[in-house]
């Protein structure tokens, strides 16, 4: 492994890293940041470093990109595929070309597969190549994802896939390997804990370099993949022409009871960040529960709309600035505010609340909705069970059985989730269970199924 000093940025709720890399000479390098710069910046001014150089390997669809904002208001050069014309001031790279950091240099390498212009950032220290920063190409154990162009281009840039890893493959058994996306992403990344690695260590584990032939490769890396956040349809091109440059750090205004009505008259949404016990206890009719924790931007990119006035509910204990944060960083610019005094400002005005029963393991009864990720259900859920993915409910609600019904997931949060959108929908007698499939097998002495 390089002993260079890159320090990764790990963004826990969408999976990913960023890297910043100290150039030794009083500047440092941020590859793939986010518009949420808090960490990079404080990593930076920690070390007394400026952030001379921001490289992107490839338009990315599950974050706005922080390389303009810092190019704007740092001065830093940005880094990116000549091939993804992007519409802002930026040193377009073409493979093979290499840029001088101040005795490291930067090569480019073209590696397709996750988009079309992807590129692959290889890390010289004189002749001696120490990194290479993999993007949404080769990731620990796994690649990434190659259906987020279009459907009749999947095959197309899996068969790509296929040769950049080829390529990166031929690179020293020792070259770390500096990937962004990782377990936790909806890019495709296998679980575990491990983000970084080395060319030698995937050549003889990761499952994909073992497939030699071609065609195998596509049918396992096509098999591997699930479903994706609709707003991952949208950012790519946001990342091409330039995210918005923010003149302050983004936050939540404060709205009262009345403007708040008039709002949601008016099409507003309200998204009540409060964990799962506060919400079941009294909520807003009509809120959508996302609970704010690291995961929160993933889902507020699923479920709630973007292209109408956001208002968020919270506990007093919660912090406005991460869910501002959270919703920009994935191109929520759309939250109008919160509710000044939250819910109990809401009841204090006289206004309606209601509420969602909790269930334990040993309560589960009737029809049970099990809304985890395809995977997730096929590993083990509840007999009988009906499986409708969380980010499918919104059109499918009206498959849903009727009342009563127990939805779960594997802890709660995302069930709640679920059980506000059926309240939406005209659901009444619901109830959400505290826990997963281990937590009903243990209580009950059940056998959870398998598959399908």
């Amino acid at each position: 492994m390089s002993t260079i000093d890159v320090v990764p940025l790990v963004d826990e709720g969408l999976g990913n890293s960023a890297y910043l890399v100290d150039l030794g000479d009083g500047r440092a390098m941020v590859v793939d940041v986010s518009l949420d710069l808090r960490a990079a910046c404080d990593a930076a001014r920690r070390r007394g470093l400026a952030l001379a150089f921001a490289a992107d390997t490839h338009l990315h669809a599950d974050f706005l990109s922080g390389a303009r904002q810092l190019s704007a208001t740092e001065g830093t050069r940005v880094l990116a595929s000549a091939a993804g014309h992007r519409e802002f001031s930026h040193s377009g790279l073409r493979d093979g070309d290499e840029v001088d950091l101040g005795g490291l240099r930067l090569r480019a390498l073209s590696t397709p597969g996750h988009t079309h212009e992807h590129l692959s950032f290889l890390l010289l220290d004189g002749d001696r190549p120490a990194g290479v920063f993999t993007g949404g190409s080769l990731l620990v154990g796994s690649a990434a994802r190659t259906d987020l162009a279009a459907p009749e281009q999947t095959e197309a840039l899996t068969r790509a896939q296929y040769a950049s890893l080829r390529r990166l493959t031929r690179l020293p058994d020792d070259v770390a390997v500096w990937p962004t996306h990782g377990a936790g992403s909806f890019c495709s990344a296998p679980p575990g804990a491990e983000r970084v690695s080395t060319i030698g260590r995937e050549k003889a584990t990761n499952p994909l370099l073992q497939k030699e032939d071609e065609d195998e490769f596509v049918a396992a890396l096509l098999g591997s993949l699930g479903s994706y956040p609709p707003y991952f349809r949208r950012l790519g091109e946001l990342n091409r022409r330039g995210p918005a440059l923010l003149e302050r750090d983004p936050s939540l205004a404060a709205l009262d009871v009345a403007t708040v009505r008039a709002m949601l008259a008016d099409g507003a949404q309200l998204v009540d960040a409060r964990p799962v016990a506060d919400f079941a206890a009294a909520h807003v009719p009509g809120a959508l529960s996302i609970p704010l924790r690291p995961v929160f931007a993933s889902w507020l990119g699923w479920l709630a709309p973007p292209d109408r006035p956001l208002i968020i509910v919270r506990d007093p204990g919660q912090d406005p600035a991460e869910i501002a944060w959270q919703a920009t960083k994935i191109g929520y610019g759309n939250l109008a505010g919160e509710l000044t005094g939250g819910i109990d400002a809401w009841r204090a005005a006289g206004h309606s609340t209601t509420s969602t029963r909790l269930v334990d393991p040993g309560e589960v009864a009737g029809a049970v909705l099990d809304i985890r990720q395809r995977a997730e259900f096929a590993a083990g859920h509840l007999p009988g069970a009906l499986h409708v993915e969380l980010g499918d409910l919104p059109g499918r609600a009206g498959e849903v059985p009727g009342e009563p019904l127990v939805v779960m997931c594997g802890h709660g949060e995302r069930a709640m989730g679920a059980a506000s959108l059926l309240e939406q929908a005209g659901h009444r007698d619901l109830a959400v269970l505290t826990g997963g499939p281990g937590d009903w097998a243990r209580t009950t002495g059940g056998r959870v199924e398998t598959g399908a």
